[in-house]
């Protein structure tokens, strides 16, 4: 039994457990792959030490490191898959009320209101003042027409 491939092994498993507990304090999955492929190679390392230490280990290695890598990461994308990015279009804000914050004049784009938390350039047909509360009626493109709530 070679002593150096176990230490090897033995290596491999502890950091790439050191890599998933630094992956669990931290924000993200960018160190699951690299820490689920150490652990394997650790552990063939530990259960047959020669094949780290051979010749041909690289070769092991890409046979089990290429299939581990791309498994790995269809595994974390199911338990995790990506969330869509969140867009706001300017048809699903008819109906919805905001605030004045700058002055909103007619057959002008340069009245903003803020809905939620985003601000959108808005025109009415009639000047409405800073601070005044607004509901959209209909959205032209990447801006709002607005009026007064009474």
């Amino acid at each position: 039994m070679a002593t150096g491939g176990f230490e090897l092994g033995l290596a491999f498993l502890i950091i790439g457990f050191l890599m998933l507990l630094a992956e669990v304090m931290s924000p993200g999955a960018f160190i699951l792959v690299p820490a689920t492929v150490l652990m394997v190679l650790g552990t063939i390392g530990i259960v047959a030490p020669d094949i780290l230490l051979s010749w041909w280990s690289p070769f092991v290695a890409g046979i089990i490191v290429i299939p581990m890598t791309y498994v790995s990461i269809k595994m974390y994308q199911k338990l995790a898959p990506p969330a869509p990015p969140e867009t706001t279009v300017a048809t699903s804000l008819i109906g919805q009320k905001g605030v004045v914050e700058v002055e909103v004049l007619p057959d002008s784009l340069k009245g903003k209101v803020r809905i939620d938390h985003d601000t959108w350039s808005a025109t009415s047909d009639k000047p409405i003042p800073i601070g005044t509360k607004i509901v959209v009626k209909a959205s032209e493109g990447v801006h709002v027409m607005v009026e007064e709530i009474p």
